[in-house]
């Protein structure tokens, strides 16, 4: 195959991921925003059980504000690479407990040499009001104009994203085998997705309103609320 056509062919298959349709959706006409609810439960589940990843994942976890689980963010690329993932946000409310869940997709791309795809799951625990604020934005772009303190835990080291001591939001990237080291966030973009919210809800909702104001309720969702107030 020509370089031509491999460019074609990947500016083909970033237009897809783009789109909402990552490579595991390729062969589904759209995405099941259930599957995302279960996905996640199944991702939180894995770090808060495996001992490796448990202390320093329950440790953030019992300060956190928010969560958002991007249960399935695929890599890939040649010479141009790339990022897609959707995911859910459930806020912490000190009298209700977690709220439901509210959509978002994680989209960037960076150049280098990358080939192949990689499934990588990652877990935002956001840990300050200024954090939530930030991820409540139409569009909030990690590294952008609105300086939020990221840090990234893969690979056994913990790294800044975007710098600065007292964290807004820890990040935990989970591969295939343990903890992804070799994944940068910076760039990368958090949009809600109000046609997820709309679908799995019945009605026309924002995520502030779901996860602030109790505005939208799927009891499908209720286990990955149980399990995160365990």
């Amino acid at each position: 195959m020509s370089s031509s056509w491999l460019r074609i062919a990947w500016a083909a298959a970033i237009l897809a991921l783009a789109a909402g349709v990552g490579p595991r959706a390729l062969a589904q006409e759209k995405v099941d925003e259930q599957q995302i609810v279960n996905r996640a439960l199944g991702t939180v589940e894995r770090l808060r059980t495996d001992e490796k990843f448990r202390p320093s994942f329950e440790a953030g976890l019992a300060k956190a504000r928010a969560v958002l689980v991007v249960p399935d963010l695929y890599k890939g690329g040649f010479i141009l690479g790339g990022e897609f993932g959707n995911g859910a946000l459930l806020v912490r409310n000190p009298q209700s407990g977690w709220s439901y869940p509210a959509f978002y997709s994680l989209s960037g791309g960076s150049l280098g040499v990358q080939f192949g795809i990689e499934d990588v799951s990652i877990v935002f625990l956001i840990l300050t009001e200024k954090g939530l604020q930030a991820v409540l934005q139409d569009k909030f772009k990690i590294g952008g104009e609105m300086q939020v303190a990221i840090g990234l835990v893969g690979g056994g080291e913990e790294a800044a994203t975007t710098g600065a001591l007292g964290k807004d939001i820890e990040a935990f990237a989970l591969g295939a085998v343990g903890l992804y080291g070799a994944l940068s966030l910076e760039g990368a973009v958090l949009t809600p997705r109000d046609t997820y919210d709309e679908a799995y809800y019945g009605k026309k909702v924002s995520a502030r309103a779901i996860v602030l104001e109790g505005a939208a309720s799927n009891a499908e969702a209720d286990r990955l609320r149980d399990f995160l107030g365990k």
